[in-house]
């Protein structure tokens, strides 16, 4: 088979070795018009292996998959999707099975493919107030009977109490702002809004006085990974149907630095009263996160879910293989667990106690937002999440806190290309349809 420039290739799945010569016992098995992916019935980590094999298969230049045979079935399709999926070629996949089967793996690439092309845009082009137009479009064009959206922008933030995003995005030339996206297909303004989702959205990050090296700024653009985590998971639920009231906050800024620009010891009184000393300039996620967990602690819903690209250590922690779980509800995280099993994404609970809310201690106000040590300290992911404990209602019943450290590579793997993953999309999509 010619591999260059090939168009569209059909690929097969197959627990039978037909191939011959060289070719026998192989994973890739090619012949003139076509690639098989041997793997035998009882092969461990296969889902692992098939995305590997379409990652390898990718990389043949070629455009554009065709599956066909027998042997795919929904899950496995799924990981061929993620590992032959790349910048420039996010949806290039023919699914097949049945039609119902192949509507929702196209649907679902369809979502994951928007999601990571957002993250994956330059901060030129995606600065906080374009990030909250593409997602208030994108998801109103899916229902449009059904959404509303309100923005809040500029010194409106300071207006309404909303310091966090206020603080950290004032420095930025580019507005910061707090977007809220109301899915609620009753169409009955008193229905209680049954799941809240909260993501970061800076779109990008110097670390403004703490600044950032070059190295560890070049990749800032995905910064705002949680946001595109987020509303892709509810854009999903709405294809899968879901008939539930569900609110999306995503708080939206860029952190630079600037005559403007927020700095070391500052104090940030919330909303809720917390006082907050910036203790690093770089830890900014959490200071935006707080105001979205406040204004869905304000719903009153039963459920509410952050996605960031949150912390270096949970990265350091799970070698990026995994999204960091953190929750004070132990039922909450046991459902988590168990839509992240259904739709094969790959989560780990981290510890979390509600004494993690004092592991960043300040003299002059209520806490810090990290600690002066690199990286925050023995601990960071934690300490982190126990920040945003403080911000939730009800003692953290029913709040789920996801570090995706898995939201985004740099460089090429044997599983991804480089570039945003989408994962936690599939999981949060299914923890608000079922909730």
């Amino acid at each position: 088979m010619t591999t260059a420039n090939s168009a569209s290739v059909s690929i097969t799945l197959t627990t039978s070795n037909h191939a011959q010569g060289w070719q026998q016992g192989k994973t890739l098995q090619i012949t003139a018009d076509s690639i098989a992916i041997y793997l035998p019935q009882e092969s461990a980590y296969r889902l692992r292996k098939i995305q590997m094999a379409a990652r390898k298969i990718e990389k043949l230049d070629i455009e554009h998959a065709l599956l066909k045979g027998n042997d795919w079935d929904e899950a496995s399709q799924w990981a061929f999707a993620l590992g032959f999926s790349c910048v420039n070629k996010l949806e290039a996949i023919s699914f097949c099975g049945e039609p119902a089967m192949i509507e929702r793996l196209q649907n679902k690439l369809a979502v994951y493919a928007w999601s990571r092309d957002l993250t994956n845009q330059t901060p030129a082009e995606l600065y906080p107030l374009k990030l909250a137009q593409l997602t208030s479009d994108y998801i109103t064009n899916l229902a449009p009977e059904h959404v509303t959206t309100r923005l809040i922008q500029g010194e409106e933030l300071q207006e309404q109490q909303w310091m966090g995003i206020y603080n950290v995005g004032k420095g930025s030339i580019n507005t910061p702002c707090l977007l809220e996206v109301d899915f609620n297909p009753t169409k009955d303004d008193s229905t209680q809004v049954a799941a809240c989702l909260v993501g970061k959205g800076i779109t990008f990050d110097s670390g403004g006085y703490s600044i950032k090296s070059s190295a560890g700024m070049f990749d800032m653009k995905c910064d705002m990974g949680g946001a595109a985590v987020v509303a892709g998971a509810l854009a999903l639920a709405i294809k899968q149907g879901l008939d539930q009231r569900v609110k999306l906050y995503l708080c939206c800024a860029e952190n630079m630095i600037s005559n403007d620009a927020y700095k070391l010891g500052d104090i940030i009184t919330y909303k809720n009263g917390v006082t907050c000393e910036v203790a690093n300039t770089d830890a900014e996620g959490r200071l935006v996160l707080a105001d979205g967990l406040m204004a869905a602690s304000e719903t009153g819903a039963p459920m509410i879910i952050d996605a960031a690209t949150l912390t270096g250590a949970a990265v350091m922690a799970t070698g990026g293989d995994y999204s960091a779980l953190f929750a004070l509800d132990n039922e909450a995280a046991a459902k988590a667990q168990a839509s992240a099993t259904s739709t094969g994404e790959a989560i780990w609970q981290f510890p979390l106690e509600a004494w993690h809310q004092d592991k960043c201690p300040s003299v002059f106000a209520d806490t810090a937002n990290s600690r002066t040590q690199k990286g925050g300290g023995a601990g960071g992911a934690s300490n982190a999440a126990g920040f945003l404990s403080r911000f939730v209602a009800n003692e953290g019943a029913g709040w789920l806190h996801f570090d995706l450290a898995a939201a985004y590579n740099a460089d090429d793997s044997s599983l991804w290309a480089a570039g945003a993953t989408g994962l936690g999309i599939a999981t949060i999509a299914d923890l608000i349809a079922k909730h």
